[in-house]
């Protein structure tokens, strides 16, 4: 019977969907594994959420003290708590926390109620309690690797120009989108070989938002040239990833921010404003640049600036060596596995 389950209950793919993703497809070779709730790109077929429940009140793993519930959101803690402390199942709750600011009184209260907490940077872990480990999200770098002719891999995608920048996220304020518009429209012009392509959706209250920019990039002339491409489905992110040139990503907050190392594995830098975890990612400049919050005019002369360095040193490598080395998949799974082992062994 399953020892570890690890919870997705949201349909959407978002940054919380890949970094357990990302993790799970470690974690799959170590522990009898049961993913609840909706599919993710790679993992085993999830469990429903009645199933979950019925297999881990009636079949404790064998070999354990306990199974382990891994959460990530509101609702797969509170459903975790009910099965823990309602239905008596023998239990423990682990919840990985990324947010770097106060969580309001409801998330609070159910942090407060987990097991064991693991924060993803050492500034997240000073807003939850019972912070039992400090573990970096990483990536996986099996699945996002470099191409080995870079100039095909644009060809092929088909956006025209020789060569792409890009960002990958919702189309939203908070996300900066506008802020990437803003860049492009000043860097396109001095690149003419260069296509930005804008990643994601937008979606309900944000369809006037990206009609707003739109029309932003139609009055440039640069339609042909800075695409809105919609939301890329997961399977074919690697794909879009080792072809890019260059990432950029301006949010006005970001919790942690996987798109500069999904990037960085498939030898890509970056450009990214001061959030997130971003300045950890760049190595001190070394394959990325930080720019302040709300600077387009800086993004677009970073952005410029490395490209130019893309082209004649061997930062891919650089980049590559950085995700492989120190923000990998792999040794998040073993932070977390650490985590495991202390609840198991105290039972």
């Amino acid at each position: 019977m399953p020892e570890l389950y690890v919870t997705n209950f949201n349909p959407n793919f978002t940054g919380v969907s890949a970094t357990a993703a990302n993790v799970i497809r470690q974690q799959n070779t170590r522990y009898d594994l049961a993913l609840v709730g909706h599919p993710l790109p790679g993992c085993p077929m999830p469990l429903t959420r009645a199933a979950a429940a019925k297999v881990t009140r009636n079949h404790p793993p064998q070999d354990r003290p306990f199974a382990i519930w891994h959460v990530r959101r509101n609702p797969e803690m509170r459903s975790a708590i009910w099965l823990r402390d309602i239905r008596r199942a023998p239990i423990k709750i682990v919840f990985t926390s990324a947010a770097q600011r106060l969580h309001s009184a409801y998330p609070r209260w159910l942090i407060r109620q987990m097991d064991a907490v693991i924060a993803t940077t050492e500034r997240a872990a000073e807003f939850v309690p019972h912070v039992r480990a400090v573990v970096p999200h990483g990536v996986d770098t099996d699945l996002f690797t470099p191409a080995t002719n870079r100039a095909a891999a644009w060809a092929q995608l088909g956006f025209g120009g020789t060569h792409g920048i890009a960002t990958v996220g919702r189309i939203r304020p908070e996300k900066g989108t506008d802020l990437f518009v803003e860049a492009m429209l000043r860097l396109l012009p001095q690149r003419p070989g260069a296509v930005a392509l804008v990643v994601g959706r937008a979606g309900g209250k944000h369809d006037a938002f990206l009609a707003k920019l739109k029309a932003q990039v139609a009055a440039a002339g640069l339609a042909d040239r800075l695409l809105f491409v919609g939301e890329y489905p997961a399977t074919d992110l690697p794909r879009l990833m080792r072809a890019l040139s260059l990432v950029v990503q301006l949010p006005r907050y970001e919790g942690y921010g996987m798109v500069p190392l999904e990037g960085l594995a498939s030898g890509v830098p970056f450009v990214g404003s001061d959030a997130g975890y971003y300045k950890a990612f760049s190595d001190q400049g070394r394959v990325g640049q930080v720019v302040p919050q709300n600077a387009p005019e800086a993004a677009a002369e970073a952005a410029m600036a490395l490209l130019d360095r893309a082209e004649r040193t061997d930062l891919a490598q650089s980049a590559r060596d950085l995700a492989e080395h120190r923000f990998s998949a792999r040794a998040e799974a073993d932070g977390i596995d650490a985590v495991y082992r202390e609840l198991w062994q105290r039972g």
